[in-house]
């Protein structure tokens, strides 16, 4: 197993443009999905991702001579956090878009790190809670109450949206707890236990969304965008973003590479903006901004102890960290 270099030694000049490209690729997903399910079902944007990112790692393993998982307790796992941790979440963000902006849905995503912390700790009993733990938990509720504007009054086709994206960051939070307890101490590697999880994905979503919704539209029927869009989520954003996020870990540590964690709102909603000239009321921002600062408490990132190793937005990043 290769040592993850130190990262007060390792030159930035190696990792930071990684580092960054990693924020920029997951902070970009939103903006796919966003152009993906305005021509096609949520349901078959994500099986379109998965597959598209099983490929992409089939190749890696192909050309790393590495194999997919062989024990099939260990698939039974992989089909748990193939379906609660990737094609759940994955369809909920598509769901959520069909009514709030891309920019908005990024900035839910950062609520994931928030959201695994009690199930971690009260439900898969792989963390302890801590006074700096449950205070940071008090900011980011707080953060929460204030990207959803609660004094404006909640209802309509924005709140549902949002309600859905929260439901798909608490789909990673419960994936992530379970992946460290029931399969971060397997022998097999990252890409290898990664490419089993889209597997089982695409196979539950190849089942599910043909008897839920029918056929999908036809190839023919769809925008050169909303393809490309489909297959760069899918390549890029689950399959090749897997693999860089690897390399960062190998070359400053988990605990600094899983910082790209706080960087993912920052471009979903700079992108949203740009790209799809979406409106962002301050309060958004705002809001996400005291979601990461509780998120940086509960972590411990404020105080002089070891700093733990920040919980990341996505269950790649969480298999990664576990096996670097």
């Amino acid at each position: 197993m290769t040592t993850a270099t130190s990262p007060d030694k390792a030159d930035p000049r190696g990792w930071l443009p990684g580092f960054l490209l990693l924020g920029v690729i997951w902070g970009s997903s939103f903006l796919f999905i966003k152009v993906g399910v305005a021509e096609l079902h949520p349901l078959y944007v994500t099986l379109g991702r998965v597959l598209a990112g099983v490929l992409t790692l089939l190749v890696v393993l192909l050309v790393t001579r590495d194999r997919l998982p062989r024990d099939a307790r260990l698939w039974l796992h992989l089909t748990v956090t193939g379906v609660v941790g990737t094609a759940m979440p994955f369809t909920l963000f598509g769901y959520g878009e069909e009514r709030v902006s891309s920019s908005l849905a990024g900035i839910w995503n950062a609520t994931t790190a928030l959201l695994v912390l009690p199930l971690a700790v009260y439900l898969f009993r792989t963390e302890r809670m801590t006074a700096h733990r449950a205070v940071g938990l008090l900011i980011g509720f707080v953060g929460v109450l204030v990207v959803l504007g609660v004094w404006e009054g909640l209802g309509g086709a924005q709140f549902t949206g949002q309600l859905m994206c929260i439901a798909a960051a608490a789909c990673y939070a419960v994936a992530i707890p379970y992946t460290k307890r029931f399969i971060s101490d397997r022998n097999e590697s990252g890409i290898s236990l990664a490419a089993g999880q889209l597997v089982t994905a695409t196979v539950a979503l190849a089942i599910v969304a043909p008897l839920t919704v029918g056929a999908p539209t036809p190839l023919t029927d769809l925008s050169l965008k909303a393809i490309a869009s489909i297959v760069t989520l899918g390549a890029v954003g689950t399959g090749l973003a897997f693999v860089l996020n690897m390399r960062n870990i190998k070359l400053v540590g988990a605990t600094t590479a899983s910082m790209v964690t706080y960087l993912i709102p920052v471009f979903a909603v700079i992108l949203g903006v740009l790209a799809l000239d979406e409106h962002v009321t301050w309060h958004q921002p705002a809001g996400a901004l005291v979601v990461l600062v509780g998120v940086a408490v509960a972590q411990g990132l404020f105080t002089n102890r070891k700093r733990p190793s920040p919980a990341p937005a996505t269950p790649e990043a969480e298999l990664v960290t576990d096996r670097a």
